[in-house]
């Protein structure tokens, strides 16, 4: 079926990011402040909307879903709605052609769900990891266990699910790590993605202080790596480059100094129902109030489609912003897409 989610640029909304929940077991200083106020559990959607409104994108034109929070497995009874999802990639007749169900994750409950995800469908995942430092890893994401990260890492590798990890490039901070880390992936059969802080949410930390261009660390690496092109895509904002020395793809999220707009294929939606179509803006649709003022699936649709003709051709981030004149709810910094 053709898909009728287009934006005014003519780019076809093919991947939905899907926050299941505000919730998460860490507070990293990139993402989330420390005191932390979540929602109350009548905001958040409920697994039977969550479920429609996949159903709803899947159906129009969305082929990749990827499952975010918060952190999306300290969610109850998570597996089962993994379950649910994963039947579309079993039976794609049925309300349309879902090609891949993936997850983003911090990784301390991976190990427990690691081969619930490889059932249900899901063949690959982005794990939040910025250091293999146990003091630093504490540090960074204030409450943290580096042990059960890597636990969950390696039952995921177990399990047969592809591992990205995913790491926020802040200087003076990890940024004396970034070889060693690319040498420890390439261990563990793992591809490595470096990615730009953004100045989206109220934290408690000024992330302009740690702010660092990844077309720095993209020519420190070349120096001592072979970083060879690669035309791989994902459907995601990263950039990927194949590391000759470990056979392994690295990737580079860069939002702040060379943004990826022109091909964003991607809206999200979060855990109260919110569609957003850009990740620099703030409006959006509510789709919630849609489903819980009695709308149908036409409503729905009809509401989705109004965002996204207004989805921007790019977004407006700037390098001088300071976290406290950036409003709205903290989010996972990381971008962890593709």
């Amino acid at each position: 079926m053709l898909s009728s989610l287009i934006d005014p640029a003519g780019r076809r909304i093919s991947y939905l990011r899907m926050s299941v929940t505000d919730r998460c077991d860490m507070r990293c200083v990139y993402c989330m402040a420390e005191s932390m106020t979540f929602l109350p559990r009548a905001d958040v959607l409920d697994f039977e909307e969550l479920f429609r409104l996949c159903r709803v994108f899947v159906k129009h034109g969305v082929k990749r879903l990827r499952l975010t929070g918060g952190e999306p497995l300290v969610r109850k009874d998570i597996g089962v709605f993994l379950e649910h999802l994963g039947h579309w990639l079993h039976h794609p007749e049925q309300d349309g052609g879902l090609e891949e169900l993936t997850l983003t994750t911090n990784g301390s409950r991976l190990a427990l769900y690691a081969e619930t995800l490889f059932k249900a469908g899901v063949r690959r995942v982005n794990v939040s990891l910025d250091t293999l430092d146990e003091a630093r890893f504490t540090q960074i994401t204030r409450r943290g266990k580096l042990a059960a990260t890597l636990e969950g890492i390696r039952a995921a590798r177990a399990a047969g699910l592809a591992v990205r990890i995913n790491t926020v490039a802040m200087a003076g901070v990890n940024d004396d790590e970034f070889d060693d880390m690319l040498a420890w992936c390439g261990d563990i059969g793992a591809d490595f993605c470096l990615i730009e802080t953004m100045p989206m949410g109220e934290t408690g930390e000024d992330r302009t202080a740690t702010y660092l261009p990844l077309s720095t660390v993209k020519t420190q690496l070349g120096s001592r790596w072979t970083l060879e092109p690669l035309g791989d895509r994902t459907g995601g904002p990263a950039r990927y480059m194949r590391v000759a020395e470990t056979g392994r793809r690295i990737g580079f999220i860069t939002p702040m100094s060379h943004n990826f707009c022109d091909s964003c294929n991607r809206v999200r939606v979060s855990c109260t129902g919110r569609l957003y179509t850009c990740l620099g803006q703030e409006d959006g649709i509510d789709l919630r109030e849609i489903m819980r003022s009695g709308g149908d699936d036409a409503a729905l649709l009809a509401g989705i489609q109004t965002a996204i003709a207004l989805k921007p051709r790019g977004h407006n981030f700037m390098l001088g912003v300071k976290p406290g004149d950036v409003q709205g709810p903290a989010r996972h910094m990381s971008v962890t897409g593709g």
